[in-house]
This record gives C-alpha cells, sequence and structure tokens, in this order.
C-alpha cells in the first residue's frame, strides 16, 4: 500500500466515525478511543498466523490511524 492510499483510507475512517460518533470531549476519553483501537489491534495481531499484516489488522491500524488523526482535530 502506498503513503497516499494509506492516508486517504485513514480520511476516510475519520469522516465515517465523525459521522456515527460525537467529537472527543476530552484527552482522557481520546486516550480511551486510542487504547481500545490499539487493544483491538493487538487482538489481531495474536490472531494472525501471518509473518506480515492481514486484512483485519490493516483495518484496525486504520482505525487507529483515525482516532488519532480524531484526537488531533477535535482536542488540539
Amino acid at each position: 500500500m502506498r503513503i497516499d492510499a494509506a492516508l486517504k483510507s485513514i480520511e476516510d475512517e475519520f469522516y465515517r466515525a465523525s459521522d456515527l460518533f460525537p467529537e472527543l470531549h476530552s484527552n482522557h476519553e481520546a486516550y480511551a478511543v486510542i487504547k481500545e483501537e490499539l487493544d483491538e489491534l493487538w487482538d489481531e495481531i495474536k490472531k494472525s498466523k501471518d509473518l506480515r499484516g492481514s486484512e483485519l489488522i490493516r483495518k484496525e491500524l486504520i482505525q487507529v490511524g483515525a482516532m488519532v488523526v480524531r484526537y488531533l482535530n477535535d482536542l488540539c
């Protein structure tokens, strides 16, 4: 995946999540959301038999990236 495609995927997920959920209200809430996404990523990594990322890992990475952007957008 090229950087432009990766960033576009994160951007798309940012807008999707922004439409579904209200803005983040505090640093603690933003941290919790990012941690939840990281925990989901870790769960997929532990289940994967691939040495490289799978489609499920990719999906979780995109969600982590989108929530980092959401934190920046809503609170910074």
